[in-house]
């Protein structure tokens, strides 16, 4: 089984990055047809740590956090290849997330389809569903009692 990789902003090799990119548009912009800017400017930066799972030279799924100050983290672009689908990979790549989050608040906009997805991992919904590019979406908060 694949190990999570994981790398921040500046440490990130050219070619993980545009596996990730590519993995990103197949899904987000070629499958759920949403033309939307995927280089926002936020991959490379010092507070930005991607997670990936691979298999070989194959990628199964990706995420990122970025840090938007404040101290909230924000977990997005989270996505899984058609082949990845079910197996596992979304599950693993959220629990290396919250790995990284630790004890921070974080916060995501969820596919409102996949809200029961992140409800596992601590993630409760907050506000009105929101359309993002045509797809019903929902911001979710995970904060963590003290």
């Amino acid at each position: 089984m694949a190990d999570v990789r994981s790398a921040t902003g500046p440490e990130i090799t050219a070619a993980d990055l545009y596996a990730l990119l590519r993995l990103r548009v197949n899904v987000f912009v070629v499958e759920q047809e949403c033309a939307y800017p995927e280089l926002d400017g936020l991959d490379l930066l010092p507070g930005t740590c991607h997670l990936w799972l691979a298999e070989g030279d194959t990628l199964l799924g990706c995420l990122r956090i970025i840090d938007d100050g404040g101290g909230v983290l924000r977990v997005g672009r989270v996505c899984a290849s058609a082949a990845a689908r079910g197996t596992g990979v979304g599950a693993r790549l959220m629990t290396a997330a919250l790995d990284v989050i630790g004890d921070a608040e974080s916060v995501l906009g969820a596919q409102t389809y996949a809200t029961g997805f992140y409800e596992r991992f601590g993630y409760r919904t907050e506000g009105e569903p929101y359309d993002e590019d045509g797809i019903p979406h929902i911001t979710m908060r995970r904060v963590l009692s003290r």
